[in-house]
């Protein structure tokens, strides 16, 4: 059964999320944003959060002048997997931190050896 939160509240986890990843680690973070949308794009229904942008590992000396690369965190369908709030939350810290890695250049297969899959 899918869990009923406003967005307001689910921006506020993620922002908790956030707030839970290391200083030293946020500190390193560069030309990123971190948004909520309700819905992913057609066809990742199950899609939980993206990251799009050029990974810090793939920036040379011609990087220069671009858009923010972006993180998206995905509402509805992390809404609908969850049975609690607890799981919302858990769920989130998760994603967050798993799109994070993907901006340090960690890719899927080394973030679900690793158990952030």
């Amino acid at each position: 059964m899918a869990v009923d939160m406003s967005r307001s509240r689910f921006e506020e986890l993620v922002a908790e999320a956030l707030d839970d990843v290391p200083t030293e680690l946020m500190a390193l973070m560069d030309n990123v944003v971190v948004l909520v949308e309700d819905d992913p794009p057609p066809g990742e229904e199950e899609l939980l959060g993206l990251y799009e942008g050029h990974a810090l590992t793939e920036r040379g000396w011609d990087y220069a002048g671009v858009l923010p690369d972006r993180i998206t965190i995905y509402r509805g369908p992390t809404l609908a997997i969850c049975d609690t709030e607890e799981d919302v939350v858990e769920e989130v810290a998760v994603t967050v931190v798993h799109e994070i890695a993907h901006h340090f250049g960690i890719d899927d297969a080394r973030l679900h050896a690793l158990g952030w899959g």
